[in-house]
């Protein structure tokens, strides 16, 4: 059976990766970012002392960012998702990325916003893609329903891909992109 100490270091080893996913993701503004790592060290480590906590992992994460970066090549799978992303606005897909939950694809769709369809992900599905390389993208009609094999909405998404060098392919309702998130500090 664990120990106190034991169930305390993995609840710490957890809300360390919180945040380290989260520094590297980059979807949170500054003050949203802190807020976020305040909240998860007052609810979850409630016994550490919050800024001076936060402080450090900030400071640590960011520069243990900065020196895994500096290895990255010169055109990451970051900067290639995201020209993918810009070539799938052009063509009428709306992208959100890294929104709360698919109610924001929702709401794109029932605003009357011109489009395609949407493509969505979520921030876990970013976490994932740091350290596994694979990004799951949800990609709806307008009418909301998943796109499906076979359809051309689908079809156009896994070429954007493939355009930008990104291997992808549908699985199980979502394409999964080939992609680690390599976003630069």
């Amino acid at each position: 059976m664990p120990s106190n100490n034991d169930k305390a270091r993995t609840r710490e080893k957890h809300v360390r990766a919180f945040a380290r996913d989260n520094i590297r993701a980059g979807l949170l503004q500054p003050q949203e970012l802190l807020g976020e790592l305040r909240r998860a060290v007052r609810d979850e480590l409630p016994w550490l002392p919050m800024d001076e906590t936060v402080t450090f992992w900030l400071r640590e994460e960011t520069e243990a960012w900065a020196h895994e970066a500096a290895d990255w090549p010169l055109v990451t799978d970051y900067d290639r998702l995201q020209s993918a992303f810009a070539s799938l606005e052009a063509g009428g897909v709306v992208v959100l990325q890294g929104c709360d939950d698919h109610w924001a694809a929702r709401d794109v769709l029932k605003s009357g916003t011109p489009c395609r369809g949407v493509a969505w992900f979520m921030p876990q599905d970013v976490w994932h893609a740091i350290d596994e390389g694979m990004l799951e993208v949800n990609v709806w009609h307008t009418s909301g329903a998943n796109a499906a094999p076979g359809d051309a909405l689908l079809q156009f998404v896994l070429q954007v891909f493939a355009d930008h060098g990104l291997e992808a392919h549908f699985d199980e309702g979502r394409v999964e992109v080939s992609a680690f998130w390599q976003r630069r500090p």
